[in-house]
Order: structure tokens, then C-alpha cells, then sequence
């Protein structure tokens, strides 16, 4: 297992150094520069423009700046934000938890509805479980979710006022678990939906294949009760494509938090990366890059564990 964990690793480096270089020339030769934001909100001497050219290091070749913003990373330097002139990791690190908890209880949320959802509608097909499946499907595929999003404010927050509409907390209750829930429903609900159909397809698809299995026969003619042999017969083995979708899912997460966050005003990594953009802010644009590169390698190598959990078959050499 050490040996597996340690050659995906290896494997992951190409694939990090790739991510960071198109993300780092793509960000670089965009249109506008940190110094662009800068005179645009005031007045700047050429000697002052000179100085702060050194000082970020645009007077170099591009290829020459990437290698020494690699070697800073290495070193655990995430540099000094253009924008706010804090370092990029003190900007990060506040905005990682709002993230996390707004990614994983969407996907917490979608899996307590789909997993059911799309058992039932294939022990009981074209049923009406199998249609409101189908119908979940085609609303998460179909609705962009900030079109679902600016619904939800409509009606929940300007017309009934039951549910406010932007931010984490309501004026300084920074600790309140009430008021944060309050927060969470809308951009919580909005990538539930998002994410929610796709779940309960690879459900349903995924017990369809193993549900006229011979074991599966087998334990039906021993006279076991029909949730039994679902849950412990079809369920079990059908969970491999399950925890592969739910792998495939957290790029997604990450996608669809960018946009629900600017939406919603939800202070997590996502809103930073958009005003991060719309203000060239290159190091902090490119501290996130790691992070999201990062915990996507790091949830395929954990698919793959339990892939080896799940199916003793399989073996990591």
C-alpha cells in the first residue's frame, strides 16, 4: 500500500507542475497586469511604476518568473498578494473553512437524497420514484445554478424574507450555529442541485447492473427479506461506480462553489478567485490553483483506496 501511495504521488507531480504553468501563463497573459489595477485607482509616477515593475517582477521573462514562484511554493512561500499586500496564504487560510463547509454539506446533503432516491427507482422501475428521479436528473443537468440561485433570492429572501440572501453570518453573530444554518440553506440547496442528479443516476444505473446477479438470486431464494438483500446483496456491490461519481464530483464542487459564492457573497476561496481574477492579483490566483489541484489529486488517490476497500479484488500494487 506505502508503495502505491508512494508511486500516484510521483505520478501526481507532472500533473501539478501542468496545472500550475497553463494556470500561470494563461493568468499572466491575460489582458491587464497588478500594475493596470493599480493606476486605475490613482496616480503613479513612471519611477513608481519602474519600482513596483522590480518589485513584482514583471520586468522578467515569464518562463523565468514561474520557476522562481515554483521555488518560493516549495519553500512554503505563497507570496505577497498585489491587492491587499498581505500574504497570500493569510487570505487563503480564512476563506478555506466557509469553503469546506459549504462544499462538503452540499455533498453530505446529495448523498442523503440520492442514495434512496435511486435505490428506489431501480428496485421499483417506472414508478414514481423512477420519475422523480429522472426529474432530478434533468433540473441538475438542464438549470444553470445561478439561474437557480437568483430564483431562490427572489422568492426566499426579497418576497417572503424568511431566509437572508447574502453572506455567512447576519452582523457580528460570528458564533451563531442558528444563523449560520439560516445562511448555508439557499447556496447549499442551489449545488445540491447541481450535483444531485448525477448521483442519482450512478445510483440507479449501478444497482440495475448487479440486480439480477446470481448471488443476488441466490439470497432471495434463501427466503431474506427484500430491504436485506438490497442493502447488504445490490447496495454493497454496487458502490464502486458510486464512489467513483462522488470522486468525479469534488472538481465540480469546487466549480460550482466559485459561482454560488459570488452569488450568495459566501466569503469562501471561490468569490476570492473571481476578485482575485478581476484584479490581477497573480500569487493569490495561483495560491488557490494549488490548493484546488491538490485536493483533487489527493481525492483520487483516496477513490482509489477505497475502491481496494470495497472490492477485495483489486489489488494496489
Amino acid at each position: 500500500m506505502a508503495k502505491y501511495i508512494l508511486k500516484r504521488f510521483l505520478q501526481a507531480i507532472p500533473t501539478f507542475l501542468i496545472i500550475t504553468a497553463v494556470v500561470f501563463f494563461l493568468s499572466n497573459m491575460a489582458p491587464g497586469s497588478p500594475l493596470d489595477m493599480i493606476k486605475a485607482g490613482g496616480e503613479l509616477t513612471e519611477e513608481a511604476e519602474a519600482a513596483l515593475r522590480t518589485q513584482y517582477g514583471l520586468d522578467r521573462p515569464l518562463v523565468i518568473r514561474y520557476v522562481t514562484w515554483l521555488a518560493q511554493v516549495f519553500q512554503g512561500n505563497f507570496g505577497i498578494s498585489t491587492r491587499t499586500q498581505q500574504p497570500v496564504w493569510n487570505l487563503i487560510s480564512e476563506r478555506i473553512v466557509p469553503t469546506l463547509i459549504l462544499s462538503l454539506s452540499s455533498l453530505g446533503v446529495s448523498l442523503l437524497i440520492a442514495i434512496p432516491v435511486g435505490v428506489m427507482a431501480a428496485v421499483k422501475p417506472y414508478s414514481v420514484w423512477d420519475n422523480i428521479s429522472s426529474f432530478l436528473s434533468f433540473m441538475g443537468a438542464a438549470a444553470p445554478n445561478f439561474f437557480i440561485a437568483l430564483i431562490l433570492v427572489y422568492i426566499f429572501s426579497v418576497k417572503l424574507g424568511v431566509l437572508p440572501a447574502m453572506g455567512m453570518y447576519s452582523g457580528n453573530k460570528g458564533n451563531d450555529m442558528v444563523d449560520l444554518l439560516k445562511h448555508l440553506i439557499l447556496p447549499c440547496f442551489v449545488m445540491v442541485i447541481q450535483i444531485l442528479g448525477n448521483f442519482i443516476k450512478q445510483t440507479r444505473g449501478s444497482m440495475l447492473d448487479v440486480l439480477n446477479e446470481e448471488y443476488v438470486k441466490t439470497a432471495r431464494s434463501k427466503g431474506l427479506k427484500e430491504g436485506v438483500v438490497t442493502v447488504k446483496h445490490i447496495l454493497r456491490n454496487a458502490w464502486i461506480p458510486i464512489v467513483a461519481s462522488i470522486g468525479m464530483t469534488v472538481p465540480l464542487l469546487v466549480g460550482g462553489a466559485t459561482v454560488t459564492e459570488q452569488v450568495f457573497g459566501w466569503p469562501g476561496m471561490g468569490s476570492l478567485l473571481i476578485l482575485s481574477i478581476s484584479q490581477r492579483d497573480y500569487n493569490t490566483i495561483m495560491g488557490i490553483t494549488i490548493l484546488i489541484a491538490g485536493a483533487v489529486l489527493i481525492a483520487n488517490l483516496l477513490i482509489d483506496l477505497i475502491y481496494a476497500y470495497l472490492d477485495p479484488r483489486i489489488r494496489l500494487d
